[in-house]
């Protein structure tokens, strides 16, 4: 399986994209245990980590909320709010303190709708990262929650 470093925004767009998306970047910090956002509510942000870790997780009913992966340097912290009703579907947790760029996610979707060029890589982007993750979420509450050898990840 890949890293998820693999997508990073340096490697996956183009510098005119880049540059543009970072003009409208704000540098952000959060402390450890500081809750990024949570499951169902509303995807408004994302962030690149220049700094620190930060957990993904899911709910599970009954049970302590299921962390599917950790993200750190260069890697992009949620993709909902690309996507129609822009309600987060996984909760996010800083494991240690943090510092990233925070892009407003009306702003991104808008100049995405003016330049189409843009507005097509970086749902490509996303939508690479998309992919990755739920299969990473699928891997991981197989490896938590069936029975050994119930079936195969594939």
């Amino acid at each position: 399986m890949m890293n998820t470093s693999t997508f990073s925004m340096l490697r996956a767009l183009p510098a005119e994209h880049r540059q543009r998306l970072m003009r409208i970047a704000r540098d952000v910090s959060f402390p450890q245990g500081t809750r990024l956002f949570e499951e169902g509510a509303r995807a408004d942000r994302f962030w690149i980590v220049r700094t620190g870790t930060v957990a993904l997780d899911m709910h599970v009913p009954g049970r302590r909320a299921a962390v599917i992966e950790t993200l750190g340097h260069d890697e992009l912290v949620g993709w909902s709010w690309l996507f129609a009703p822009h309600a987060w579907h996984l909760g996010a947790e800083a494991t240690s303190p943090v510092r990233a760029y925070e892009f407003d996610a009306v702003a991104v979707r808008a100049m995405c709708q003016d330049d189409h060029a843009l507005g097509h890589a970086v749902t490509q982007w996303v939508g690479d990262i998309l992919a990755h993750r739920l299969h990473s979420a699928r891997t991981r509450l197989l490896d938590l929650y069936a029975p050994y050898g119930s079936g195969s990840t594939l």
